[in-house]
């Protein structure tokens, strides 16, 4: 009998003594008043790489486990907006009034404490910089004005009590960045806002710039103003590069991003140009630069997906085909219909403003060559549902050129082909049907005009 009692004591100490599992996730439930929505969408706030759903119940209540990185998250509810900190070992209870949801938050329990040191962050610096734009302020003014907001924030954190250490730290690192991030941006944002396009700070005005580590991976992941601040050095330096070396703004941010000592931010930067690649001059550079500096698999794997295609619709090659897209002025029309003549064509949607914003130079450029060896078409990658709005909008703005309508939107192979993420996208085809130039001058461009009179159209 004792044995049995020595053995069972052994087990217990052993299973009591054993680690816990860490917790990885957070706890998030609470309600709001005056529901008018069922969910809840939850997006981490500096890189948007974190998104989930939160279902919300008719009586407005919610409750979900959040399994990301501790950071801030941006609350999207009926397109209202608020910003939650959540972190792993929470267990935070929100409750707010849907009619005004940001203003009327409030939390509770575990997390609460740093969550609600952000929103008195937030009022408080808001109350100090005041309602004037502080960047048409003289420098020595701003400079003064953003010591004063930083004082005090700091003096808010010292008093506040009940927050983890961690946390604090890297509060105490937030503003100071937050700060450096608005003295970098005073140049340009003084010169904008006050209409003085020659005006230079002083010498010493960036001093305080000058001890800033730009690789600082942890920083970089916590802080938003830090991460801004460190893509405008990135972004100074590739500019500094394309002076000196004579090169296009694409591959001199490639090379500017590729110098940068820690591999995680060097990612994320080089990420950022992923889209450029369907509109680059310069492919087969472009391709390696970033296939040489980044270490990201599934990036590469999808640049190169793209590259592949895009090696297809260059300059002299074929250009792939579209087949029976419904025509504004009846029927349906195909790219082999118009062969014979140069196809200067209009990828767009009814939604795009920059696209809208074309359309008068568009009108101008079919006026000038009227009845010459060019057509001008039209594509839209509206949704089927838009397709009344198309034609009412053609209608308005009396569109010329033939105007045609995309079988599948986005999605329409002709649109894949030619790897259109982004529009508005123009292209010119030869007689023959080969590409000129992938990625035509806009209309509002005066190149276009030269690379119509260098063909003699």
């Amino acid at each position: 009998m004792k044995k049995l009692l020595f053995i069972t004591g052994i087990t217990i100490l052993v299973l009591s003594c054993k680690a816990k599992a860490p917790v990885d996730y957070a706890l998030f439930s609470g309600k709001l008043l005056n529901n008018n929505d069922d969910k809840i969408i939850v997006l981490s706030f500096n890189d948007r790489t974190f998104k989930d759903t939160i279902l919300v119940a008719s009586d407005g209540s919610f409750k979900d486990t959040i399994r990301g990185k501790e950071g801030m998250y941006q609350l999207i509810y009926n397109k209202m907006r608020t910003n939650i900190h959540l972190g792993n070992g929470y267990n935070l209870t929100m409750n707010a009034d849907s009619k005004a949801l940001d203003s009327t938050v409030a939390v509770s329990g575990n997390g609460a404490g740093e969550n609600n040191f952000l929103r008195a962050r937030a009022k408080k610096a808001k109350e100090l910089e005041g309602t004037e734009n502080v960047y048409t302020l003289e420098q020595d003014v701003f400079k003064d004005k953003m010591n004063t907001i930083i004082t005090s924030l700091n003096e808010l954190l010292s008093d506040t009590k009940g927050i983890p250490e961690s946390f604090r730290v890297a509060q105490q690192k937030d503003i100071k960045y937050t700060y450096l991030n608005k003295i970098a941006n005073f140049e340009y944002s003084h010169a904008r806002y006050t209409k003085k396009k020659d005006f230079k700070v002083s010498s010493d005005f960036l001093s305080d710039l000058d001890d800033i580590d730009y690789n600082n991976e942890e920083d970089y992941k916590n802080s938003r103003a830090y991460k801004s601040l460190v893509g405008m050095h990135y972004r100074n330096k590739a500019a500094e590069i394309k002076e000196s070396e004579n090169i296009s703004n694409d591959i001199a941010n490639l090379k500017a991003f590729s110098s940068i000592e820690n591999q995680s931010i060097k990612n994320d930067l080089l990420s950022t140009t992923i889209a450029s690649i369907t509109r680059t001059e310069h492919l087969d550079e472009y391709y390696n630069l970033f296939m040489s500096g980044s270490t990201n698999e599934e990036e590469k794997a999808s640049l190169t997906e793209s590259y592949e295609k895009l090696k297809k619709v260059q300059t002299g090659k074929p250009s792939p085909k579209f087949e029976n897209y419904i025509n504004y002025a009846g029927g349906t029309t195909s790219l082999d219909d118009l062969k014979g003549k140069y196809v200067y064509i209009d990828v767009w949607a009814t939604w795009c403003g920059p696209c809208i914003g074309e359309i008068p130079s568009l009108k101008k450029v079919e006026k000038q060559y009227h009845g010459k060896n060019i057509e001008f078409i039209s594509i839209s990658v509206d949704r089927e549902k838009s397709y009344e709005k198309w034609k009412t909008m053609i209608k308005e703005k009396e569109l010329g050129g033939i105007q045609l309508f995309a079988d599948n939107e986005f999605q329409s192979q002709f649109i894949k082909d030619y790897v259109i993420n982004g529009i508005p996208k123009f292209i010119l085809l030869d007689p023959s049907g080969n590409i000129v130039n992938a990625n035509a001058p806009r209309p509002s461009n005066p190149e276009l005009i030269s690379l119509f009179e260098g063909l003699k159209i």
